[in-house]
C-alpha cells in the first residue's frame, strides 16, 4: 500500500486526502442532525469483488517461442453511498501469472516469447471522490475515462491492467446537451504498476460536447490535447466532429478529425482521421461495415490515439497499437448473432497503407461468449493475422472465465 501511495502524483493523493475527509464527516457535516453513516453514506455501500482468469495463446512468426500466458487479476471494490451528494470509491487489482511465465509481460524480460502485456502486480486501480448535482458531476482522483466509442480516451479494459487517469473530471447532461470535461496530469497506463512504461505524465485536456439533433441523431464535438513530458512523440492536439443517427433498422456513425503535434514534440506533422460505419440487423444476424482511416502526413509522421483502447480497433491482434508512419486505412465487416444463450461474433479487416496504399495484411476475428449465471462469465476469442508487407503472421487465442460477486 505504501508503496502505491508513494508512486501516485498529486491528483491522487488530493483525492485520498478528501475520502479521508469524508471518513470523519462528523466534523465536515458538522451542520447536519444526523451522522454520516445514517444517511446511506456506509449504510448505502457496496463491495464487489471478482476474479478473471484468462489464457492467452500467441503464435507469431519471427519469433522462436510460443507464449501460453496463465494470468488471473483479483479485483475487489468498495463503492459508497451518497450523502448531501457526495460519493466515493475505491478498487483494489491484484495481477498474477499461474505457472511458468512462457510469455513477454513487457516487465519479465522473456523477450524469446511474444508479448501478452499482462504484468504482474498490485495497485490502486481507482479512488475518487464524487459530487452530484442534478446533471452536474465533479471527480477527483484516480478513474476510469470513456468517450464515445474509446477510439481517441478509453480504459483498455480487455487488458488485466486497466488503464486509469488521475485528475479532475467534469460533466454536466441536460436539455439534450452534454458537457464533458477532464484535466489528467497522469495516465497509469496497463504496463505498470511498475517500470518506465507503467506511466504517462503530462498535461492532458479531454474535452467532449454532445448536441441532440433529435430523437434519433446527436452530434459530438471534442478536443483532446495530450501534452506529456518524456513521451514527447505522442504529444498531440486533435479536433474533430462525430455523427450518430438511427434510421429504422440502419445505424449510421460518421466522424472526422484533425491532428497536429504540440507540445515538445520532435516532429511537425498535420494527419487526418475518418470513420464511417453503417450498422444494422436481419432478423437473428447483426452485422457491420465501415472505413476507417488514420493519415498520414506523407509518410512522416500518422495520426495517432496513444489513450484509446486500441484492442477494439484494426483487429484483435493488436498488431497496429502504434499507427504506422504511412497510416492506416481499415476496411471491415462484421456478423453476430445469439444461439442458446451464446453470442457469436465473427469479422474481417482489410488493413492497407493510407500514404503509399500498400497491403499491409489481413485479419479474420471470432468470439463465442456465454453467461452461465450472474456470478459466472465465459469467453472464446481468436485472431489470425496474415502480413503482407507490415509486421508477421500471427495468430492467438484467448479462454477467460469472469467470475464476480
Amino acid at each position: 500500500m505504501n508503496k502505491a501511495i508513494k508512486q501516485a502524483d498529486r491528483s491522487f493523493i488530493h483525492s485520498c486526502l478528501l475520502i479521508s475527509a469524508l471518513l470523519h464527516a462528523d466534523t465536515l457535516f458538522a451542520e447536519q442532525k444526523k451522522p454520516l453513516s445514517e444517511q446511506g453514506f456506509f449504510n448505502a455501500s457496496s463491495t464487489k469483488l471478482s476474479f478473471r482468469l484468462r489464457h492467452e495463446y500467441v503464435d507469431q512468426d519471427g519469433l522462436s517461442e510460443d507464449a501460453q500466458a496463465n494470468t488471473v487479476r483479483t479485483r475487489l471494490s468498495w463503492l459508497s453511498g451518497t450523502s448531501s451528494g457526495f460519493s466515493a470509491k475505491i478498487e483494489f487489482d491484484d495481477v498474477r501469472s499461474i505457472g511458468d511465465d512462457d510469455y513477454n509481460s513487457t516487465s519479465n524480460g522473456n523477450a524469446l516469447f511474444p508479448v501478452v502485456a499482462d504484468p504482474e502486480g498490485s495497485e490502486i486501480n481507482q479512488a475518487f471522490i464524487q459530487y452530484t448535482d442534478k446533471g452536474f458531476s465533479a471527480t477527483l482522483g484516480r478513474q476510469g475515462i470513456k468517450l464515445d466509442d474509446q477510439r481517441f480516451v478509453g480504459t483498455v479494459g480487455w487488458r488485466q491492467n486497466e488503464q486509469t487517469y488521475d485528475g479532475l473530471r467534469l460533466k454536466y447532461q441536460g436539455d439534450g446537451k452534454q458537457f464533458d470535461y477532464s484535466y489528467i496530469d497522469n495516465v497509469n497506463r496497463i504496463f505498470g504498476p511498475d517500470g518506465d512504461k507503467a506511466n504517462i505524465k503530462g498535461s492532458i485536456h479531454l474535452l467532449n460536447t454532445k448536441f441532440q439533433l433529435s430523437e434519433k441523431q446527436n452530434i459530438t464535438l471534442f478536443n483532446y490535447n495530450l501534452d506529456f513530458d518524456r513521451a514527447l512523440t505522442l504529444s498531440s492536439n486533435s479536433y474533430g466532429i462525430r455523427y450518430n443517427g438511427k434510421y429504422e433498422a440502419l445505424n449510421i456513425t460518421a466522424s472526422f478529425a484533425k491532428q497536429s503535434d504540440t507540445g515538445s514534440n520532435p516532429v511537425a506533422y498535420d494527419a487526418d482521421y475518418w470513420l464511417l460505419e453503417a450498422n444494422g440487423s436481419a432478423g437473428r444476424i447483426k452485422w457491420k461495415i465501415g472505413q476507417e482511416t488514420l493519415a498520414s502526413d506523407n509518410g512522416k509522421k500518422a495520426f495517432t490515439t496513444p489513450l484509446a483502447t486500441l484492442h477494439k480497433f484494426q483487429g484483435f491482434a493488436d498488431k497496429f497499437l502504434g499507427t504506422p508512419n504511412d497510416g492506416v486505412e481499415d476496411r471491415y465487416i462484421g456478423f453476430g448473432t445469439k444461439y442458446s444463450g451464446i453470442a457469436v461474433n465473427i469479422s474481417y479487416h482489410q488493413l492497407d497503407s493510407e500514404y503509399t496504399q500498400d497491403d499491409l495484411g489481413t485479419e479474420w476475428n471470432a468470439s463465442m461468449a456465454y453467461t452461465f449465471n450472474k456470478h459466472l462469465k465465459g469467453l472464446l476469442k481468436y485472431a489470425d493475422y496474415r502480413a503482407d508487407s507490415y509486421a508477421t503472421d500471427t495468430r492467438k487465442l484467448w479462454i477467460q472465465l469472469l467470475i464476480s460477486f
